[in-house]
Formats: C-alpha cells, structure tokens, sequence
C-alpha cells in the first residue's frame, strides 16, 4: 500500500480537511494508517507534512511517481507476525497505531485548517480511486477531462466565463470574413438567416454593403460560416463544459456599427438565456470569439463576474433616447454596484461563457466595424420548456413575428420548435435537442 498525491486531490485550506475528515470517517481512520506494513504519521517538521514508512522489501517506486517516502525503517518481530495475520484483524501494534493514529490525525486536521495557496492532499490507493471518477465537489459548471486546468476550471466556476488566446486561426477567421463580405455584396444569397440592421439606419439609405448589416443570425445552413462551429478547436473546449453530446443552438456574425452619435450601437446588459427555451442552464455555453482587435473604443464585452451564479432575471427594453435594436433587451434589475470587467481581445481570442452571465457591449466610437463570430452550444440530453407564461414570452412572440413575416412559419409555431428545427449536432450523439 503505498501514499499518492494526485492532481485530483488538490484542495486548499477548509477543502483539505473536509476531504481528510470524510476519509476518516468512511474508513474509521484506518485510511490515514498503513496497518503492519507501513505507517503514516505527522511529520514534525511542519504542520500538514505527511510521511510514510514502508516495508523495506516492498518494491521501490519510480523516481516520479512522487512517492512521500520516509526513510525504511527496520522491522521488528511485531511487524514480521503480521504478515501472517488474517489482514482484517490488526495486529496488537496495529491497533496501537490506530487509537495514536487517530490522536495525530486530529493535529493534522488543526494545521490543515489554515488555507494555503495549494494544498496537496494524499489518498490512499487501497480505495481504488479512479482518477477518471474522482470529482472534486466544488465544481458544478464545468466537466471533468484533460482540456482545462486545475485553475482554469476554478476561474469559470467563480466567474462564469474563460477566455482562451488566439484559438482560431488567422486564415479561418478570414474565411468567415470574406463569407461576410459576399453577403454583404449579394453575391451570396441568406438561406433562413435573420439579417439585422441598426436601428440608425433608415430603409432609405439600404445599400448593399457591409454598412447595412450589424448582424447576421441563424447562419446553419450557409456551410462556410458554419464550419465555426466544427472547428476542433472550439469543439474541444465547449466540451468542457456540455459534455461528448454538442448541439449547436443559436449562431450569430456581429458586425457592430460606427455609432451615429445616439449610441445604439451599445447592447444593454443582459443574459443569453432569456433567448432560449432549452435548459439546464449549466450545459449551456457560448463561444464568442474576435474577428480583429476589440477593446472599449470599438465596443468590446462587458462582464460582471460571477453573476452567472444567480437565476435568470427579467428583461426589457431599455428607455434609451436614440432608439433601441431589436431583441436589444436589457435586465431591469440588477446591482448597478457590481464590478464589471472589459475583455480586451486580439483576434482569434475565444471567450466561453455561461448563459446566466450578465454581460452587455459598449457603443462603437470608431469609424471602423467591429466583428465577432459566436455559437451557442448545448448539451444533447438538454430538454425544451415552454416559455408560455414566463418572461421569456415576450421573445417567443417578437420571434415569431419575426419569422412569420421573413418565411412565412404561423404565428402560433412556439420558440421551441424554432430552436429544434435550427439546432445542428456537431459531435456526438443526438438525444433530447
């Protein structure tokens, strides 16, 4: 029997001693004690220090398996009648060593109670602890495999969002770019996309261009634009969070605007999920990525950290005197005192981020335009609600409107079905979307 420290065993401070204290429990102590063969005990040479001694003619391990080994230490008579023991009944010298056990165990758990930046805590392999189910408890919006790190998961569980830099490729982020821009010309014809235009922006200046087109939604059928969201690379992230089974729900190319001087190039605080009729939230995620530099002059992302934590709140539209765009819906009830944050991206820069985060854009005070391509992705074993009732129905009928007048589908065709006939599996297998 030997004592690993593992990185699936990582917990600081308070952590570290619920976890020690549920192993003494659930064993009786005897996981902190290596009956006859090896004991492990308090090391004095600083609290929350563990050694092992072991069986001098147990084989030694490799140099890195990052044994806490002491050094060997001789074996007694008592010692050599326990190998011939029944190994459900300790020894004499065991059962010693288990009520002294115990006694040390309760200063290891005094010293652990002090929180340190990185704590290592040791398991026993006896237990059979699969690394591949072993999940620290703390962490609810991320998945469990190789992709993030240990404080990568901990900034998207406290925070709600995680930006990954230069993701995407230059030459993809050009493909995208250039598949824009036939559109724009018409030279490529929307298949069921939602072409968006600023509020601004009277009917009668409708030229062809990019000048025209603030965004561009629901772009599944255009297999160019849509190769966003197969890109390996995005995929091996959004994993992280909705599991093997990928849908992608909701596309979108922003191209934000030079502001006319009545800000309504801004997008008022919000969450995503008041758009969707698909839950749990917690297998939702978007992935937002720059297609050029972005920074507050040209209207980067604002976040409130952490608010992704909260439950959906209601929405409307803001009471903003230059106008405002369509769906451009704002939460009515928030802490105007809560810390915001403004990513500054580089192109090919990826945000993920939860569909409860608060989060919003400022106005463009550029004269150029500023682009991001994004995708909502869902897990497949997510299931439909009906928004009926709830204050997601305003959105259920501005869509439906929507889509009526631009294709004809009946005003009485729910969101739901909407978000089932856009929704497209990227990876894996399709199961409830």
């Amino acid at each position: 029997m030997c004592w690993l420290t593992s990185p699936w065993t990582t917990f600081t401070g308070l952590e570290a001693l619920e976890r020690i204290s549920a192993i003494s429990e659930e064993q009786g102590v005897r996981a902190s004690i290596l009956s006859a063969r090896g004991t492990q005990c308090v090391d004095p040479g600083g609290p929350g220090h563990l050694r092992t001694t072991q069986n001098p003619r147990a084989p030694r391990p490799p140099p890195d398996r990052r044994l806490l080994v002491a050094p060997p230490a001789a074996r007694n008579e008592a010692e050599a009648e326990a190998d011939a023991r029944d190994p459900a009944e300790p020894s004499p010298v065991a059962a010693m060593n288990q009520r002294q056990a115990a006694a040390r165990l309760r200063v290891v758990l005094g010293h652990l109670g002090q929180t340190s930046a990185r704590t290592g805590v040791a398991y026993s392999t006896s237990r059979a602890v699969s690394p591949n189910s072993f999940h620290p408890p703390q962490f609810q919006y991320t998945q469990h495999n190789a992709v993030l790190s240990l404080e990568q998961r901990k900034f998207y569980e406290e925070n709600g969002f995680l930006v990954i830099k230069s993701l995407v490729s230059d030459a993809d982020i050009q493909r995208f770019r250039d598949q824009f821009e036939r559109i724009c010309r018409g030279e490529v014809k929307p298949k069921e996309k939602i072409i968006m235009r600023d509020v601004s922006i009277a009917k009668s200046e409708y030229i062809p261009s990019e000048r025209m087109i603030s965004k561009i939604q629901g772009f599944q059928e255009d297999k160019e634009l849509f190769r966003y969201c197969t890109l390996p690379e995005i995929l091996k992230y959004v994993e992280c969070f909705t599991g093997p089974n990928i849908m992608a729900m909701h596309t979108m190319l922003i191209n934000k605007p030079p502001d006319s001087g009545k800000k309504t190039s801004r997008h008022p605080l919000h969450q995503d999920l008041h758009y969707f009729p698909f839950r749990p939230s917690n297998k939702i995620v978007c992935a937002w990525t720059a297609m050029e530099h972005i920074d507050r002059n040209n209207g980067c992302l604002c976040v409130l950290p952490g608010t992704h934590k909260g439950s959906l709140k209601p929405h409307d539209y803001p009471n903003w005197e230059g106008g405002v765009n369509l769906m451009f819906c704002g939460i009515q009830d928030y802490d105007e005192n809560s810390p915001c944050m403004h990513l500054v991206m580089e192109k090919g820069d990826t945000v993920f981020f939860h569909p409860l985060l608060i989060h919003g854009s400022g106005w463009n005070k550029t004269q150029g335009y500023r682009k991001a391509i994004s995708c909502h992705f869902a897990s497949a074993d997510c299931h439909y609600i009906d928004v009926k009732g709830t204050s997601q129905e305003i959105v259920e009928r501005e869509v439906m409107e929507l889509v009526h007048r631009l294709y004809g589908i009946p005003k009485d065709t729910s969101l739901q079905e909407v978000s089932r006939y856009r929704a497209r599996l990227v990876k894996g297998r399709r199961i409830s979307l």
